[in-house]
């Protein structure tokens, strides 16, 4: 076996560190084209009279409820894993409920065949099992940058491996939309496999494992970096029970449930705010509360990146930050007035504070704490806790927006009401200020692994 110098393995470490990057970016990306594909097509099934909003409702939440338990399970298992295999199989899988969905579709149209309560069925159980293998996409990727990457630059990597959120919505809305637009709703799944098998393709040619397999020296060692006073050569099954065990991966997980909720609260009840509480048209409210989505690319791509060079690699300063500012443009939103200009502002500073903290609190500072054989479990409970917490919020602010209704009129025999949104605003702003006193809680935590 020939022994490699010091700028022979230089070399070949950095070549194999940007081909993984970019296979657990480009790869990630391809398994939110085979979650999101659903949100593209739900008015054209609707249209079509095959399902209707309250069908599509419950197969949507069959993908959320799978994932939020596969994040938790997926993320310890893929810290015993080859992560090629685990995050392309995932993948594939993802790839193949997407297939038959699109396939069960043109199928569906010949009611003789196949019918449409049947699909129902079907659709609902493809789509579980696909949030299931989607959930084994962020504990690879993410056990791929710990095993690959020096703590000195671990947080820029994370940070940008994190855009493939947004890329993947983005290729979903191109590839996905064109294709129903221009051949039916079937073909949107169809295309979606399509580039979940490219996905499959460049993960098995270009993620690689780890260094040990590839013969060179573990990144800790490559990178030099201080030896801290964990147990020497501990399995990663004691490295899990330690991050169970450990008190500020659970506050950190705390920190982002409450993140999650004044996130999805925005997503999901900010169009109907901004129509019934500021009296604005679905076309503005729409692109009003879309500018966050925008906005949270900048904050998303560049928060690691920040940490690394400006703070020296301490998440918390830019965390807490990001949480003041988070917690002041809820209150801008919610109580700065009916002004087009100021709840423009408002998204901006949230859709940046946002991006932020995904990339900090949705796993990258709990990843920090723990030791690398645990990567995947700590981003694991991180997740569960987000996931949960984010469906919590929609039965939540329901039923505070329900319980606060105000009659307007009668059209055609039926109530009219419009919602005091006050309460629920209150509960947004409230999550997101214990959200920022936990990460000060912790703040003192910030020793690295």
């Amino acid at each position: 076996m020939k022994v490699m110098d010091d700028a022979a393995i230089k070399s070949r470490y950095k070549k194999l560190q940007w081909s993984s990057f970019l296979a657990v970016t480009i790869g990630y990306s391809m398994y939110y084209v085979c979650r999101t594909s659903l949100n593209v097509v739900k008015k054209p099934i609707i249209d079509a009279g095959i399902l209707d909003a309250s069908a599509l409702g419950v197969i949507s939440s069959a993908l959320l409820f799978t994932y939020a338990i596969g994040k938790l399970i997926n993320g310890f298992l893929a810290d015993h894993s080859n992560v090629k295999r685990f995050m392309a199989t995932g993948l594939l899988l993802s790839t193949v409920a997407n297939v038959v969905v699109g396939i069960l579709g043109f199928i569906t149209l010949q009611q003789t065949i196949i019918s449409t309560a049947a699909f129902y069925i079907v659709f609902a159980i493809c789509w579980g099992v696909n949030g299931w293998c989607q959930s084994m996409g962020a504990p690879s990727s993410v056990v791929t940058l710990s095993r690959w990457f020096a703590l000195s630059n671990r947080g820029t990597f994370y940070g940008f491996w994190s855009l493939s959120h947004n890329l993947g919505e983005f290729f979903s809305f191109l590839l996905v939309g064109g294709l129903v637009s221009l051949f039916g709703w079937q073909y949107g799944f169809i295309g979606a496999s399509v580039a979940g098998l490219i996905g499959v393709l460049i993960i098995v040619f270009m993620l690689h494992n780890s260094p040990k397999d590839k013969g060179l020296p573990p990144v800790e060692v490559f990178a030099g970096e201080q030896q801290t006073d964990e147990p020497k050569n501990q399995s990663v099954g004691m490295a899990q029970k330690a991050v169970l065990r450990n008190p500020y991966v659970w506050v950190l997980a705390l920190a982002s449930a409450f993140m999650y909720v004044s996130r999805y609260a925005v997503n999901g009840w900010g169009v109907l705010y901004l129509q019934e509480a500021k009296g604005m048209t679905l076309a503005n409210a729409t692109q009003i509360i879309s500018i966050n989505a925008l906005l949270g690319i900048i904050g998303t791509v560049f928060s690691g990146w920040l940490s690394d060079t400006a703070f020296k690699g301490n998440r918390y300063i830019p965390a807490v930050s990001a949480g003041v500012l988070e917690v002041l443009a809820l209150i801008l939103f919610a109580y700065g007035g009916d002004a087009l200009w100021v709840n423009i502002l408002a998204m901006v500073l949230f859709g940046v504070a946002i991006g932020v903290l995904i990339c900090f609190l949705g796993g990258l500072m709990a990843v920090d704490i723990v030791p690398r054989e645990a990567s995947g479990a700590a981003l694991g409970v991180v997740g569960v806790a987000s996931y949960a917490a984010a469906g919590l919020q929609d039965i939540v602010s329901g039923l505070l927006l329900d319980n606060n209704k105000i009659e307007t009129g009668i059209v055609g025999g039926v109530p009219q009401y419009v919602h005091n949104f006050t309460p629920a605003l209150w509960f947004w702003i409230a999550a997101a200020t214990l959200s920022v006193i936990l990460v000060c809680i912790v703040w003192h935590k910030a020793r690295r692994k």
